[in-house]
């Protein structure tokens, strides 16, 4: 049996029996926003008991009020509640059912209404979002507290010694889409909005998560559900003499599908740029300028940038936004023969990276003369897709071209070519201008989908 989560959605059982099986009527809690400090950090609590075991929880007086911020304390200890003999005389009037009281402790003995702030650890606003209004679909709280990692998990500490299971990787969306808040498009498309790293890519993730795909799958889906309903109709009933389907109708609803799957899938493959993206090694022999061009087109000093050769020994890697798409930058060691064990590794590793990707700059330094390694370089990527940069335009050239290809001169250190550069870099991976958003951004929707048009395709048939 399959199970869908956030991240890798749908794995068989066993995978999850392995990790130790978990329910999903459990009150679960996690801390909800990023690793790291800041201003504000939140604790998510979700399930039946949620709202039970934030009141243990914090010094508020009586329940919350759903969908407003209560300020509050939080302490590291829970309350804990137990049950005691009502000693109150019942009497044909009392409107109090005959059940037992609840005594909570750190309220004080004398005065019931105050609660003690013993063991409080920091000032939070706590929001309850009661069953089914919530993102889980099940009873909600959020705990605001200040972005302390020491507080935050405190607090979720404290709610599991209250009764609550911390939360397995992506279950609160689990839940979701369990609960039936989200179908499994839109909990892929929560995964995607926080990976996003352009706007693009960010926007459309938001358009799937608003359902914009799950309403056009729906609007082929009633009208394949119609258009079977009819045919059935028509062969269960053929001596009624009904004309549940029309053969010329039917060639007709069976083109409109057609249609509806072809404008889908025509997006299909800018929606895959928007969402994975291309990846670019940068490859040359060591001193030729890689990392400063690599610095200069991230725009930040992420790479080492020094005069001694074989500098960069590993993989460094950065994420850029190009006309909307999404491109890892990828520097790698000098490609060179060496002795040195941990460069041995680094050129191995260099030559792995620039077998898979998409896009090879083969980066040459224009101010000095060209050597039997730059010349083993240019003839070892002819078979790939690449651009020659030649790096250093700042200084007088000590050569011409190389190859019958055109050139892109750049200086990494001033800044010239670099935008003729990237037009350059988006040009050769085909890069269309992305001003619309597509529909379609996950490889498996297009396969699907793809599926789907080539049924219906082979349909009139």
């Amino acid at each position: 049996m399959l199970l869908c989560g956030l991240r890798g959605l749908c794995v068989e059982r066993a995978d999850f029996r392995e990790q130790g099986v978990f329910s999903t009527t459990d009150t679960i809690v996690a801390i909800a926003t990023p690793p790291g400090r800041g201003g504000i950090g939140v604790v998510r609590l979700s399930g039946r008991d949620a709202h039970e075991v934030a009141r243990r929880l914090i010094t508020h007086q009586g329940a919350l009020e759903p969908r407003h911020a209560t300020f509050t304390l939080v302490r590291l200890k829970p309350d804990t509640t137990y049950r005691t003999p009502d000693t109150t005389p019942q009497t044909p009037d009392t409107d109090s059912p005959d059940i037992d009281s609840y005594v909570v402790s750190g309220f004080s003995p004398s005065h019931t209404h105050v609660r003690t702030d013993i063991d409080a650890i920091d000032q939070v606003v706590a929001t309850y979002f009661p069953a089914p209004a919530s993102y889980t679909g099940d009873d909600v709280v959020e705990l605001s507290a200040h972005g302390s990692p020491v507080v935050l998990r405190g607090i979720v500490t404290a709610a599991m010694d209250g009764g609550a299971r911390l939360a397995e990787p992506g279950e609160f969306t689990l839940r979701a889409f369990l609960n039936g808040r989200i179908d499994l498009m839109q909990a892929e498309a929560v995964a995607d909005l926080v990976d996003a790293v352009t706007p693009l890519q960010a926007r459309a993730a938001f358009d799937q998560l608003q359902g914009t795909l799950t309403r056009a799958i729906g609007e082929i889906d009633a009208a394949l559900f119609d258009l079977i309903a009819r045919l059935e109709a028509s062969v269960d009933f053929p001596e009624e003499g009904y004309h549940f389907a029309d053969p010329l109708a039917l060639v007709g609803s069976i083109d409109l599908l057609i249609a509806r799957s072809a404008s889908l899938l025509s997006g299909a493959r800018r929606g895959r740029l928007v969402r994975e993206g291309f990846q670019i090694a940068i490859v040359g022999k060591p001193n030729v300028g890689k990392s400063s061009l690599f610095n200069a087109l991230v725009g930040a000093s992420r790479a080492i940038v020094t005069d001694i050769p074989g500098t960069t020994r590993d993989l460094v890697t950065e994420l850029v936004d190009l006309d909307g798409v999404r491109v890892t930058l990828v520097d790698t060691a000098g490609l060179r023969a060496t002795r040195d064990i941990v460069e041995v590794e680094g050129v191995e590793r260099a030559r792995r990276a620039q077998s898979v990707s998409d896009l090879i700059l083969v980066v040459l330094d224009r101010s000095h003369p060209l050597d039997d390694a730059d010349r083993d370089i240019v003839s070892q990527t002819v078979e790939f897709k690449r651009l020659i940069v030649e790096n250093k335009a700042d200084l007088p050239a000590a050569w011409n071209s190389v190859s019958k290809e055109e050139n892109q001169a750049v200086s990494a250190t001033t800044g010239v070519g670099l935008d003729a550069l990237r037009r350059r870099i988006a040009k050769a991976l085909d890069i269309e201008p992305l001003t619309d958003r597509p529909e379609i951004t996950n490889i498996r929707h297009t396969v699907l989908l793809h599926r789907e048009h080539e049924s219906h395709v082979r349909a009139p048939t």
